[in-house]
């Protein structure tokens, strides 16, 4: 005759486990880290090497913003096909005027840049919004030093092996969605942006000593890897 289990004791057999399960970790994560921080580390060595001031910073700080918008298009893609090309249009205009709106406020603190279009017309409808970006972008690099550009390919490498090994290769695909993606960048651009752009005037009324300029490095920094592995965490967690 079968015997009852005791009181307190767990059955033989048990149904699957229900607690979330991060499967970001090994060397994926290892791997991912190590680009990002390198990446993030690479302004740094244009303050120690090549006497970077806080503007030279904060621009490449918001060119990152172009680098996530362009890898965030191709998630889009990826998950939606073809039906993501509306999506991913109004995802460019929105996006585009954002960071053109964020990069005018930047470059007319900083550099004291007119923001206007010149001598020429305005692009019919939204598209004034992409032309507004392209006019921002020209002038960032017109401003940027010239090894600004290496700190920029870097950002480049360390999205880009994230979007392909986290998000193609280790499914975080499979649990994304297209509106989803939409609203992705702007929680990151928000948090960081605040930050950054609150340390870099802290910065400029102090003088610009090295010293502050490296926390701001090194601040930019922990954020950003804090909001890696906390945005990684979510996409990878299966409940």
């Amino acid at each position: 005759m079968a015997s009852k289990d005791a009181p307190g004791t767990r059955p033989l057999t048990s149904s699957p486990a229900t607690a979330p399960v991060n499967v970001y970790g090994g060397r994926r994560r290892q791997l991912s880290l190590t680009l990002l921080v390198g990446a993030n580390l690479l302004p740094l060595l244009g303050v120690l090497l090549f006497d970077w001031d806080v503007g030279a910073l904060i621009i490449l700080y918001w060119s990152e913003n172009l680098v996530l918008g362009f890898y965030n298009i191709l998630k889009m893609a990826s998950v939606g096909g073809l039906s993501a090309m509306f999506p991913s249009l109004f995802f460019m205009i929105h996006y585009g005027g954002f960071c053109a709106v964020h990069g005018f406020f930047i470059l007319s603190i900083l550099f004291d840049v007119p923001t206007s279009f010149g001598d020429d017309p305005p692009w019919p409808l939204f598209l004034v919004f992409l032309q507004l970006l392209f006019d921002v972008v020209a002038q960032v690099f017109a401003l940027a030093p010239r090894e600004w550009i290496i700190a920029f390919v870097g950002l480049l490498i360390s999205h880009g092996y994230s979007f392909v090994s986290n998000f193609l290769m280790a499914g975080e695909r499979d649990s994304a969605t297209v509106n989803g993606l939409m609203a992705a960048p702007y929680r990151r651009i928000v948090i960081l942006h605040v930050a950054i752009i609150a340390g870099g005037f802290a910065v400029m009324s102090l003088g610009q000593p090295l010293v502050l300029l490296v926390i701001l490095v090194g601040m930019k920094t922990i954020m950003d890897v804090a909001l890696h592995l906390r945005e990684h965490k979510q996409a990878t967690t299966h409940r």
